[in-house]
């Protein structure tokens, strides 16, 4: 401890002759209402509480605080644990009462502006090294409310959040278990909406997680923040999720029933995964299905499959409907003819640059030069592929007849490929109806 300290400990400050702390103490009643009023008019949130909790808790706190700050005068002292878990506990209470953190803070700052204008206006000229040991005590003060205040309202947010989070994930699990979730969304505070759009999503990384020497674990958690965040500005309602940094699962609230999604809808869930994929930095393929809520857990298998459908047949960025992709779909579905489909391309299971090739040229409408720029190699490169799938298959990708062939051969091989773990797997159910989708 500094000298300076030490004498500040151990001398009372007096304005006028008398002790600072003994003018605030005679002042306590007044300053109290004057504080009482300030926060009102100046922190609206103050206003909307019940005159019995203004007169009871709140007014306790501000005289609380009023008597502390005169201690600090008296002794110099900073207030010990004791005060400084009061403290904790209060903001603890507004937090949970829904009082905004910078509400809580101004409240102490208000209550020190009615302090300082009550004393200092007492103070003479002679008293200026008394003043200004009254300013740095009413600052370390401050400091200390500060961070006692932050701390209690902090911890109870984190306790009340994790609890949420618990409340939420549990409605999650039992819309995707399928049954009624009516119990779930009751214990949640959440009333269920009349559908869920079903968002399957596959993430590509973000051009930080690619560069060398760059923390990559960072930049995907920032990535997925970003994601949420944007998720969650853009929905009406609560949406509910499961994430990665590789995608993941999203319900977003819908009024709109499978039968009326039509064009238009299209278009804005089209425009919302586009503007999710800018937000984030990455790019999106998102699978989607709407269906109520006790149907989710049908929905979100489905718009899964419809997603690995998607990515395995090349497709872009972008959304995806089941319409999008029937030939593909149906041709990954069981059936005597689909083993046979998958074996006309087991030529090439040792070469997967040219099965990637072929999916790459066939998603492009046969276009070697934008299928080269998908695969990030020279367009000679993807005519020389091609020959090579076509003398191991003698399946020719650019001739009318074999196109069709190969489109249903790769979708074939992918899910005889998929269902070899899943052997047993269920088969799928008929999917809900989107009307007139196909684009």
């Amino acid at each position: 401890m500094t000298g300076s300290n030490a004498v500040e400990r151990n001398k009372v400050p007096r304005f006028g002759g008398v002790p600072v702390h003994k003018r605030l103490q005679d002042a306590a009643g007044a300053l109290e209402r004057a504080v009482m009023i300030r926060l009102v008019e100046r922190l609206p949130v103050y206003g909307t509480l019940s005159a019995e909790h203004l007169g009871g808790d709140i007014a306790k706190q501000v005289t609380r605080g009023i008597r502390t700050f005169a201690g600090v005068l008296r002794t110099g002292e900073m207030p010990g644990q004791a005060e400084a878990a009061a403290i904790r506990e209060s903001s603890a209470r507004r937090a949970d009462e829904g009082v905004p953190l910078e509400a809580v803070v101004g409240a102490y700052h208000l209550g020190a502006e009615e302090c300082a204008a009550q004393v200092f206006s007492a103070a003479e000229p002679g008293d200026l090294a008394d003043v200004l040991m009254v300013q740095r005590q009413l600052l370390a003060y401050l400091r200390l409310v500060s961070c006692e205040v932050a701390a209690g309202y902090v911890q109870e947010r984190q306790t009340a959040l994790s609890d949420e989070q618990v409340a939420l994930q549990s409605l999650l699990s039992r819309l995707l278990e399928g049954g009624s979730p009516q119990g779930a969304a009751d214990r949640a505070g959440i009333q269920l909406p009349a559908c869920y759009l079903v968002l399957s999503i596959a993430m590509g990384p973000h051009p930080d997680e690619l560069v060398p020497g760059v923390n990559h674990a960072v930049a995907a958690r920032r990535k997925l923040r970003r994601l949420r965040n944007e998720i969650q500005r853009q929905t009406t309602g609560v949406p509910l999720s499961v994430l990665s940094g590789e995608g993941g699962l999203v319900l977003i609230p819908c009024a709109t029933s499978p039968d009326d999604f039509g064009r238009a809808d299209r278009a804005r869930l089209s425009d919302l995964v586009e503007q999710l994929g800018r937000m984030c930095g990455a790019e999106l393929l998102a699978a989607a299905t709407i269906a109520a809520p006790e149907g989710v857990a049908e929905a979100a298998r489905l718009a899964g499959e419809v997603r690995a459908v998607a990515e395995a047949s090349g497709r872009g960025p972008g959304l995806y409907l089941l319409d999008d992709v029937l030939l593909e779909y149906q041709l990954s579905r069981p059936s005597p003819a689909r083993a046979g489909l998958a074996a006309l391309l087991d030529p090439l299971n040792d070469r997967p640059e040219l099965l990637d090739t072929l999916r790459a040229f066939l998603a492009r409408g046969l276009d070697r030069r934008r299928a080269a720029a998908r695969l990030q190699v020279h367009p000679n490169t993807v005519d020389y592929r091609l020959r090579k799938a076509t003398e191991l298959t003698g399946l020719d990708a650019s001739r009318g007849a074999d196109t069709l062939t190969l489109r249903a051969a790769l979708a074939a091989h992918d899910a005889v490929g998929q269902a070899k773990p899943e052997a047993n797997r269920p088969e799928t159910p008929t999917p809900p109806n989107w009307g007139s989708t196909q684009t």
